[in-house]
């Protein structure tokens, strides 16, 4: 995701209330502190998998060549725009394509100056309802480690089930 910029805040991709039910709270005092925590569990499954959860925008520069140019995000839904000095690239100085594995692809057809940028979207789902279960278990079951954990410095590694969960929609690139 090196270079890659998300334009909006991606939304929880599970609910404070599934949090809760896990932790059997029923009180509201420690609700800013568990969507922090869901915060973090998300952002790090995001890490993890290598792609964003919830559909969202985003953007990325582009080298100033003509070669195809791979996006660092994943699954790419909709490459929108080449943006370079404040103003949009004509559509016709440039193409994308998304291939089958999700993975967003621009080439400019005559150089691009320095600093362009290419506008998009990606994620796996459009809301949290399309985010698959094991993926929205894992972010449940960290958010709930990182909570009973949080005064232990020492508490040691989240659970092993939360990368089992999460490891078959990890997506990995050779550098």
């Amino acid at each position: 995701m090196a270079g890659v910029i998300a334009l909006e805040a991606g939304p929880l991709a599970v609910s404070l209330a599934e949090v809760k039910a896990m932790l059997r709270l029923e009180g509201d005092g420690d609700d800013a502190l568990i969507a922090g925590q869901i915060r973090t569990a998300t952002a790090l499954c995001e890490a993890f998998i290598g792609g964003w959860l919830i559909e969202r925008g985003g953007e990325q520069r582009l080298a100033a060549d003509t070669a195809w140019q791979r996006l660092g995000i994943a699954p790419v839904v909709a490459v929108l725009a080449v943006v370079a000095g404040g103003a949009d690239v004509p559509s016709e100085d440039w193409e994308s394509d998304i291939d089958s594995d999700g993975c967003g692809w621009v080439r400019a057809k005559r150089p691009l100056p320095a600093g362009a940028r290419v506008q998009f979207r990606a994620g796996l789902a459009a809301d949290w309802n399309g985010v698959p279960e094991p993926l929205r278990a894992g972010i449940v079951r960290l958010a709930v480690h990182l909570f009973t954990h949080r005064d232990a410095p020492d508490a040691g590694p989240p659970p092993a089930a939360v990368a089992a969960l999460w490891r078959p929609w990890r997506r990995l690139r050779l550098a």
